[in-house]
């Protein structure tokens, strides 16, 4: 017998929740998505094997678009065939993770230099 498809959430849950809790993602086309800016390659790069570790260890694997100073994130639940409250779990971390600015948290941790060379995400401010 074929376990029960997890819930998926209605358009205006999902935008509700969006805005209270991943307001830099949107909803668009079925998926809850986000693009990261990124200041090379090499950060968009970081920026994919970051996502990718959490979607692993989360076992919730996103679509991914990628070019030289982005990445965009979609989230949707396969087997549910829509948005559920794993997508938005593991959006939070994703979020948490990619834009967590160490230099401002004034713990040691200066987070990295200003200097183009060693850039990395494009925070929003």
């Amino acid at each position: 017998m074929a376990e029960p498809r997890e819930g998926t959430l209605d358009d205006e849950t999902i935008a509700t929740r969006i805005a209270a809790e991943i307001p830099a993602w949107r909803y668009e086309d079925g998926w809850i998505r986000r693009t990261y800016k990124t200041a090379s390659w090499k950060s968009t790069l970081m920026v994919i094997n970051t996502v990718g570790h959490l979607a692993e260890a989360a076992w919730h694997h996103p679509d991914l678009t990628a070019s030289y100073a982005w990445v965009e994130v979609r989230l949707m639940n396969h087997a549910a065939k829509g948005i559920t409250d794993k997508d938005f779990a593991l959006a939070r971390k994703i979020e948490e993770v990619v834009s967590w600015q160490p230099g401002l948290e004034g713990q040691g941790l200066e987070g990295t230099p200003t200097d183009a060379r060693f850039a990395y995400v494009k925070y929003e401010k």
